[in-house]
């Protein structure tokens, strides 16, 4: 099968993972999850992660495989999947890649190289206190004056963009201008195939991410948000499913406010990830509002891609 993978991509509740099953038990594949939520253990029900019954019925990778109190780049991400891939394509299957996190699909996709860095805690510390302090127009000036490509992107609000762009330029002396740039010039090693899955009628998405959040509570979601909270030191508790019911778990809100809440935030997250995927010109996209047997379509998309020369 050579550098061939097949990327399984879409907003959260479409039905990725189900579909991502089904490819890998017709086709001979194995799952490597592109999601940069699951990597963490202890971090089931909010994640939606494959089941131990999903996982029984395909072999899975890329889950569990980082302590939530670590923090993950991209970089990291691309390097332990492009491992799983080579390894699945030398024992003569096929990788399907199956997630919701563009960033992590397209690096991983393209091969994107990226500039090594070593994490500095006191120099983002130091970032973000002196933007707390002097506030974002004052630090978008400052990044403007070492990079106005990235700080003509940014909006005066996002500290968290503004400080990265500045860290970067601290840690490695490039822009993250000339870091992007440079991202692109990584040796093309996997032949990807797209295959996007949503929904054509939004509310038909949207009543699906209702009703998961409705079973993630029945199935234990307070519980496992509420162990993550007191965990000291856990980034992955920002994690849409654990940080929205934190108002109700420190007595804040109701637990139905709490639900609210959160399946508006997790709207707004399937909506970012539908902008993010759609610059994607090359995903196809399939509808199952639209098709009944979308499983026959995608199918019939890989085996024509599997059979082509390259």
């Amino acid at each position: 099968m050579d550098n061939r993978i097949v990327v399984v991509a879409g907003p959260t509740a479409s039905g990725k993972t189900r579909l991502g099953i089904e490819l890998a038990q017709a086709l001979g594949g194995e799952i490597v999850s592109a999601d940069s939520m699951q990597i963490y253990r202890r971090m089931d029900i909010g994640t939606a992660k494959a089941t131990k019954e999903e996982r029984a019925a395909a072999v899975h990778h890329m889950l569990d495989v980082a302590d939530p109190a670590e923090s993950w780049s991209v970089a990291r991400y691309v390097e332990e999947a492009t491992r799983c891939c080579d390894d699945i394509i030398a024992r003569g299957r096929l990788p399907i890649v199956v997630g919701g996190t563009g960033l992590y699909i397209n690096a991983l996709a393209d091969n994107t190289a990226f500039i090594t860095e070593k994490a500095d805690g006191m120099l983002r510390d130091r970032l973000e206190k002196r933007f707390d302090s002097i506030g974002g127009m004052a630090m978008l000036k400052e990044l403007e004056a070492i990079d106005p490509v990235s700080a003509a992107k940014l909006h005066p609000n996002d500290r968290k963009r503004i400080v990265r762009a500045l860290e970067v330029y601290s840690l490695t002396g490039e822009t993250k201008t000339r870091q992007n740039e440079l991202s692109k010039t990584g040796e093309k090693i996997i032949n990807p195939l797209f295959i996007g899955i949503t929904y054509k009628d939004r509310q038909r998405l949207y009543d699906r991410i209702n009703l998961r959040v409705d079973k993630m509570l029945e199935n234990g979601l307070l519980n496992e948000a509420e162990a993550a909270l007191n965990r000291s030191g856990v980034s992955a508790f920002q994690a849409i499913g654990h940080k929205e019911l934190a108002g109700y778990i420190n007595g804040e809100c109701t637990l139905d406010e709490a639900a609210k809440r959160l399946k508006m935030q997790t709207r707004r997250y399937a909506k970012r990830q539908l902008t993010w995927f759609n610059k994607n010109e090359r995903i196809h996209w399939l509808y199952p509002d639209e098709n009944a047997d979308i499983f026959a379509a995608v199918a019939a998309l890989i085996n024509k891609f599997l059979s082509e020369e390259d």
